[in-house]
């Protein structure tokens, strides 16, 4: 028998807020109606998750479920970044635990093939979760106050598209000791269940080591007895590899976890570039949409990426950053900086791509006449001398010492005169090449000397190929300087076929005259 088209009015979604309950597809058991859309939001007492089952399940099938489907959100409905699952056909969904005390369950049906649908129930859950995020943070119940006497919680993490092994810091901790950790206790397990071997077992007030899992699940078991507490346990965890990376290489490239599609929500995403003394760094935003500015205070508030100078989150603040802009490269004042990327609980898009380049410590000065370059040898240890030019490969760098040093005149090594801001400047190009077999890696600096004041000045202006933006400037420039010095040619090759031509004409005018006056005399 056919079902009804979905009739207005008909029960369908709605608030969940008691400490359990049960809901269903409507008329089920019986077949559901076409064209229905429903969602149930349920929300139990804050500090507590949701534990989600399903005792029936049977909906249309398809490869995708792009048909008829149920999708399962932690937290608030319709965000990618919340989304636990999609499900469809007659495999029912895997038991599920919220990472906070909302949950959001989706129902759709087409207008084509009905089924029986589905039965679900939930219930409150003091403490633990189904944690399928990149990264996030998890804490003993009630904590920072004394946790609970017979408490049993379990964190199940892992389970993200593309997750890698994960790692595990605890920040703060402190239980009931006791020989073997048979009172209270934390234990680790390096898969999706106990059956998985383990990582550790810990209590006291000692902190438990920083731990790596060997899969992309890690399960965190925490259980207290019947008396003797403590404040509990406070720890973050990040899947490596996406979502918390150190960079040590002269150049690199790196972007936000799932990019181009959507990131994830609630996470805590560091990424640490470290160069040798004396270099700093430049980063190059290439894309970002993140999470819009609130409207209330206008902030950041929501989704953000952070940088700050020195390697960590105590450095000075260089730049933060939301909403969907096209950003100026940032350069640090050190050879340390951090990357902080910060998602809330909803409203992902798509991130960010950025690439990043070390700029070379060098000293530039310079006279009425000439540039004087200066680079440590040690900051560029593996290049060859004949690496390092100005303008041309024959003005290259000789070792002086512990430097590198280049020592022109202007009228050498490509320098030209430009005028800039009403000023007269000389203006060159150092190349640094980096090529290692075919992967060519020249680095380019626009080295600059006002004569008159005898002030020089270095600006990176082609990294690796990441910095698009400033070859694209650089390049425009060129195309100009050359179309100005292309004019200037024609004009000069103007000038030189008017003089050709005019004296061709005269020395024709002196022919016919000699001729005339030749034949007058005849």
């Amino acid at each position: 028998s056919h079902p009804p088209l979905c009739p207005p009015g008909i029960k369908c979604g709605g608030v969940l807020s008691a400490p359990s309950g049960n809901f269903s597809s409507p008329n089920f058991p019986g077949l559901y109606p076409y064209e229905t859309e429903c969602t149930w939001l349920i929300v139990v007492a804050e500090g507590s998750s949701v534990v989600l089952s399903f005792s029936h399940f049977e909906l249309e099938y398809h490869d995708a479920c792009a048909y008829d489907y149920l999708q399962v959100y932690n937290g608030a409905a319709r965000d990618r970044g919340n989304l636990l699952g999609t499900f469809c056909g007659h495999s029912p969904p895997p038991p599920f635990s919220s990472a906070w005390h909302v949950m959001a369950v989706v129902f759709r049906s087409d207008r084509h093939v009905a089924k029986h649908g589905f039965a679900a129930a939930y219930r409150k859950d003091a403490c633990g979760g189904q944690l399928t995020g990149l990264s996030g943070e998890i804490t003993s119940p009630r904590y920072p106050e004394s946790y609970p006497n017979d408490a049993e919680c379990r964190w199940s993490i892992g389970g993200a598209s593309g997750g890698g092994p994960l790692t595990l810091v605890f920040a703060d901790f402190q239980m009931e000791g006791g020989q073997g950790c048979g009172f209270d206790y934390v234990a680790l397990f390096d898969g999706p269940t106990v059956t998985a071997p383990r990582l550790g077992r810990y209590c006291g007030s000692a902190r438990p080591p920083r731990t790596i899992s060997s899969t992309p699940h890690l399960l965190i078991i925490f259980k207290s007895d019947f008396n003797i507490g403590g404040r509990g346990f406070k720890a973050h965890f990040y899947s490596a590899g996406e979502c918390q990376e150190v960079f040590t290489t002269i150049k690199g490239n790196f972007s936000s976890p799932q990019y181009p599609d959507f990131y994830p929500n609630n996470l805590k995403c560091q990424w640490s570039i470290q160069l040798p003394p004396g270099y700093r760094v430049k980063v190059f935003f290439l894309d970002m949409e993140l999470e819009g500015r609130s409207s209330l205070t206008g902030g950041c508030d929501y989704d953000n990426l952070s940088a700050f100078d020195g390697g960590t989150e105590n450095g000075s603040l260089l730049g933060q950053w939301c909403g969907r802009e096209s950003l100026a490269p940032v350069t640090s004042r050190s050879n340390r900086l951090l990357l902080v990327l910060h998602t809330d609980r909803n409203t992902a898009k798509r991130g960010f791509s950025i690439s990043y380049v070390g700029v070379v410590p060098m000293n530039v000065s310079c006279t009425r006449t000439d540039f004087h370059i200066q680079i440590p040898v040690q900051s560029l240890a593996q290049l060859e001398r004949n690496r390092i030019y100005l303008g041309t490969p024959s003005c290259a760098a000789q070792v002086a010492g512990r430097n590198f040093k280049i020592h022109t005149r202007f009228d050498t090594c490509g320098t030209e005169s430009q005028r800039r801001n009403n000023t007269s400047v000389i203006v060159s190009t150092l190349y640094i090449d980096f090529s290692v077999g075919d992967q060519e890696d020249i680095h380019q600096y626009e080295v600059q000397c006002e004569p008159k004041r005898k002030e020089a000045s270095v600006t990176l202006i082609a990294g690796p190929d990441p910095s698009r933006l400033s070859q694209a400037e650089n390049l425009v420039d060129a195309q100009q300087r050359e179309g100005e010095a292309m004019d200037a040619h024609e004009i000069k090759s103007q000038d030189t076929s008017d003089i050709v031509f005019i004296s061709i004409c005269i020395l024709a005018g002196l022919l016919m005259v000699i001729a005339v006056v030749g034949l007058v005399l005849l």
